[in-house]
């Protein structure tokens, strides 16, 4: 009977701290999932005619998905295309009919990518038809929110050009691993924005 008492009481306690992980999970979620404030940037490209808006949601604990976005935006304006960058909520204000291009970055959270871009891809008609680039951002673990994008953006019609995973822990580049894994990620950001110019100015065949 003492033996039963035992394994009762260590099952209740399972339980009990199961339930709590699982509420404190939740709350962690909603949380980071929640839409961040409104802002934006601007980057001149040299006598440019087209325009980029690069979106993204902002991770409430790091700013890696800031940083990637701006270091893709100076790459672009930096080959003479002009860079907007936006979170959600700003994006959300703006009248998107005017860009000839776009990058939507994804947040990873529990293995998918982050509510607010998966919904302004969702909601943002005017995307379709022009050119889409996806990154994808997570400590390490991307390749199902990475599918899970794709799929995303492929179902709402996009013409996705491009996509890159950046990661805050994992190595970017494993020929640089004596420098800060951000500035690695905000150098490949920066050349991943010069060379999506060049494919935006192909796909218009300009």
């Amino acid at each position: 009977m003492k033996q039963q008492a035992r394994y009762r009481v260590i099952f209740f306690r399972l339980i009990v701290t199961l339930v709590i992980v699982i509420i404190g999970w939740t709350a962690l979620t909603l949380w980071v999932e929640r839409k961040g404030p409104a802002r934006y940037w601007h980057f001149s490209g040299s006598n440019s005619t087209m325009k980029v808006l690069v979106v993204f949601d902002p991770d409430p604990i790091y700013n890696l998905d800031e940083q990637v976005c701006l270091s893709i935006a100076k790459g672009i304006a930096g080959n003479r295309i002009d860079a907007t960058v936006a979170t959600v909520r700003r994006a959300e204000e703006m009248d998107a009919s005017g860009f000839d291009g776009f990058v939507l970055c994804a947040n990873t959270y529990n293995w998918a990518p982050d509510w607010s871009i998966t919904q302004f891809a969702k909601s943002t008609t005017v995307m379709k038809h022009r050119p889409v680039m996806a990154i994808t951002l997570g400590s390490g673990s991307t390749q199902r929110s990475q599918r899970v994008f794709h799929e995303l953006l492929s179902q709402q019609g996009y013409a996705l050009i491009g996509s890159r995973t950046l990661w805050l822990m994992r190595p970017n580049d494993e020929a640089r691993m004596k420098e800060s894994n951000i500035d690695v990620a905000k150098s490949i950001a920066y050349r991943t924005g010069i060379q999506l110019a060049d494919s935006i100015r192909k796909f218009y065949n300009q």
